[in-house]
């Protein structure tokens, strides 16, 4: 109890007298990160974005053609422009100060409310420029306007005097913003880095394309990304920039997907290209000028006109596939600049990270989707090329989703082998074998003759699907590919793993005919396909079964093939006895014992290993060689195969006795 009436006590001590009231910029050194996100070097920087934007506010509205950045030493930083000016006449509700000093000493006084001095701006909520003064432990202001020159100095948001008339200035007209950021706020090591503010004026300068930005610094603040010097002009805007950019990258397109518009007094700029596998994509977007991060409503609506674009052409063109495409299909391995200038664009915070005007969306979808589907029917390859990568990348999207939710369904139970896989005790894989063989027949007999320890049977029913004319879609849904994954214990494509595979050797055991022979191709073609590793390592095997018994009394002997058989009717089969010769019609038919003997006991078996060239910079025509044999013989083409078989026809034929 005497807690409690201690607590009561001490409550009894918060009174009015306990409430402050802050004036002015107060809040403003209270709070930095409530006006600029924090006070780190992110923040810093910041400052010089608030007013660099007022200085392009006048640009875009058409006052001002240049302006000027100069980093000089000691951490101050001064932006000048020529536009019409800050006004310095008296305010109508402070009639002792003038617009200037209301402007820099007093949150949200600004000129960009009512949208009658400026259609479109970057600065929205009138405090950007009294933020950065009441941060700066100096702030100078010159205004050059109605060819007279008015000064004023503040510090730490408070005017060091009244605005001073500095005389007549008959050939200048602008701002001119010199300010040092406080190192209180922001520390003694916090200082600006020319080359990110350098960064800063190129990105602006390739926003508006009609203005001129002038850098420079002191000689020793320049490095190899940052000149002491330099004047930045744009003709071509965003796609200079996007040129820009990319110059190191490989590029699919040779011309990006760039335009201007307006659009009801409102502009519309973009540039998208797409890059090669292995490159980075990015989309970096902008409204008035400002950065936006975090995105927002205008890429979402770009998005949107990228995506029914594409569709759109895709649905005309026959595709059925392309009414599931989604942006990310489309434009996970693009590049893309947006820049939006609209009226009263609303933020998310006053960082303005985030735009989040909700016309914004509708207003740049109507903007972009007409002109791209006319830019993909300008050039039916391009937009054919844009669609099957996205359908490639579709495909990819639905087989990972169908592997996770195989993944969350497995988790919650124990590992589910195939219910035809005879499966072997021993885990060490170094020692296991894995035989995969042609029905349940052979798949019997196979599984009686093999090691019950160190080999699995895995019979497949008839001939599998051939992946390298086959949909993703159908891959993922045919279930003895299905099974021979699952008794592997491994994914495929980019998620295969050699370190996950159950068995150390994978053998190909189908029957020595033409249908055993086209059945080894199909699985050799899957592998090298979808587990190319497996090959590389040298963990895959075709069995070399016999086709014939030859029997001469108590000698028994076994051919892989007819020319086999006359070696040994002619070298070992001499005697006068009679020759009895049985011709195995499949593995099903081979008694276990003797299969085990011509095919499985690693003792007396022949297996043949199937290799690849190295993927080695030295032997790459090597690999692409392969790559078109697998295409030529295996792909969906019939035609390639029709001209293979006309081309090699005479070799063929004089090697058959026919």
């Amino acid at each position: 109890m005497s807690d409690l009436f201690g607590a009561q006590a001490n409550a009894s001590d918060y009174d009015a007298n306990q409430i402050e009231v802050l004036e002015g910029l107060e809040p403003v050194r209270h709070r930095p990160g409530m006006y600029i996100g924090g006070t780190d070097e992110r923040a810093l920087h910041h400052l010089a974005a608030e007013i660099l934007d007022n200085s392009m506010d006048e640009a875009v509205a058409g006052h001002a053609s240049w302006i000027e950045i100069y980093l000089e030493d000691h951490n101050c930083l001064s932006i000048k422009d020529n536009g019409r000016g800050i006004p310095t006449d008296p305010h109508p509700k402070f009639p002792d100060k003038s617009a200037l000093e209301v402007i820099l000493t007093t949150l949200h006084a600004g000129g960009k409310f009512s949208g009658k001095a400026y259609q479109t701006s970057g600065g929205l909520h009138g405090v950007g420029a009294s933020v950065v003064n009441a941060l700066s432990s100096r702030l100078d202001v010159e205004v050059a306007r109605n060819k007279m020159l008015y000064t004023q100095s503040f510090s730490k948001g408070t005017a060091l005097g009244p605005i001073q008339d500095a005389g007549s200035a008959p050939n200048r007209r602008g701002t001119l913003i010199r300010f040092t950021p406080d190192e209180t706020i922001f520390g003694e090591g916090c200082q600006f880095k020319p080359a990110t503010l350098f960064k800063m004026a190129q990105s602006k300068a390739y926003l508006f394309a009609g203005v001129e930005i002038r850098w420079r610094c002191a000689p020793h603040l320049a490095s190899q990304t940052c000149p002491e010097e330099q004047v930045l002009c744009y003709p071509d805007g965003l796609k200079d920039y996007l040129n820009a950019i990319t110059s190191d990258k490989g590029l699919l397109l040779s011309t990006p997907f760039a335009t201007m518009i307006e659009l009801e007094g409102q502009k519309f700029e973009w540039a998208l290209t797409w890059l090669v596998d292995g490159e980075d994509g990015f989309f970096h977007s902008y409204c008035n000028t400002v950065p936006t991060p975090l995105g927002g409503t205008h890429e979402t609506g770009f998005k949107s006109a990228i995506t029914r674009g594409l569709r759109a052409y895709g649905e005309l063109s026959g595709q059925k596939k392309a009414a599931d495409l989604t942006a990310d299909d489309i434009l996970s391995s693009s590049a893309g600049l947006l820049s939006v200038f609209i009226r009263d664009p609303q933020f998310q915070g006053q960082t303005k990270d985030k735009l989040v005007t909700a016309d914004a969306t509708r207003q740049t979808e109507s903007a972009v989707r007409d002109r791209f589907e006319l830019w993909l029917s300008e050039d039916p390859a391009r937009a054919n090329d844009l669609l099957e990568r996205a359908i490639e990348r579709l495909e990819e999207r639905k087989r990972k989703r169908r592997e996770k939710e195989v993944a969350r369904k497995s988790a919650t139970r124990k590992l589910r082998l195939p219910g035809k896989l005879a499966d072997c005790t021993e885990t060490d894989t170094e020692l296991t074998e894995l035989f995969l063989v042609e029905g349940d027949s052979a798949g019997g007999s196979a599984k009686s003759a093999r090691d019950r320890k160190t080999q699995a049977v895995l019979p497949l029913r008839g001939k599998i699907l051939n992946v390298a004319s086959a949909t993703a879609d159908k891959l993922s849904q045919n279930q003895e590919l299905s099974d021979l994954k699952l008794a592997l214990g491994v994914k495929t494509g980019k998620e295969f793993d050699i370190d996950q595979m159950r068995y150390g050797k994978i053998i190909i055991m189908t029957d020595a005919d033409v249908d055993g022979a086209h059945i080894a191709a199909l699985l050799m073609t899957f592998f090298y396909r979808e587990m190319p590793q497996l090959i590389e390592h040298g963990r895959l095997f075709l069995a070399q079964p016999p086709l014939y018994r030859i029997q001469q009394g108590s000698q028994t002997a076994y051919a892989l093939d007819d020319d086999h058989k006359d070696r040994l009717l002619d070298t070992q089969f001499t005697g006068k006895a009679k020759i009895e010769i049985s011709r195995f019609k499949g593995l099903g038919e081979m008694p276990p014992a003797q299969l085990k003997d011509t095919t499985m006991n690693a003792a007396s078996r022949r297996l043949l290993q199937v290799s690849l060239p190295s993927r080695d910079a030295i032997e790459a025509d090597q690999r692409r060689d392969v790559d078109r044999l697998v295409n030529t013989l295996m792909g969906k083409k019939p035609e390639l195969r029709f001209n293979y078989i006309r081309d090699h026809a005479e070799t063929v034929l004089a090697e058959l006795d026919i």
